[in-house]
């Protein structure tokens, strides 16, 4: 993975350097943090998948939670070992996992869905109707005076 130089962000961004400060921890977040691997898809304008590759877990073994902006999916098992089994090569992992996303505003997750051992989280943006754009005709009177 490439490395970003984000001091730029420090000297552009007057009054903002706990933006730069977050975008920075979060790069250094992500290259420890590299279980389990997911892919994030844009499937319309507003609409996105996070898809979370999670062999091994059952649904029961999967947690997925929101607190306030953050997406929290997190998965357990029980560590027992089993000495009957004798691995040559040992190349899924089995170790428990946490892995958080920030969600923008207005982002709601839709739907779950564990199968095949990928996991897909649904999400949308809904934008409140105060919050859309809208159009001022020229001439127009907004408000009424009284």
């Amino acid at each position: 993975m490439r490395t970003i130089d984000l001091s730029p962000l420090y000297r552009s961004f007057i009054g903002s350097d706990h933006l730069a400060s977050m975008i920075d921890a979060a790069a250094r977040n992500e290259k420890q943090n590299t279980y389990p691997p997911y892919n994030i898809e844009l499937l319309e304008e507003d609409k996105y998948r996070i898809t979370m590759a999670v062999a091994g877990f059952a649904k029961d073994n999967v947690v997925i939670e929101v607190v306030e902006n953050t997406l929290i999916i997190s998965g357990s098992k029980e560590q027992a070992p089993d000495e009957s089994r004798k691995f040559l090569h040992k190349g899924i992992s089995e170790r428990n996992f946490e892995r958080k996303f920030q969600l923008g505003d207005n982002v709601k997750v839709l739907s779950a869905d564990l199968e095949n051992g990928l996991l897909h989280v649904d999400l949308e943006r809904v934008v409140p109707e105060a919050k859309k754009p809208r159009r001022i005709e020229i001439g127009s009177q907004l408000f009424e005076n009284k």
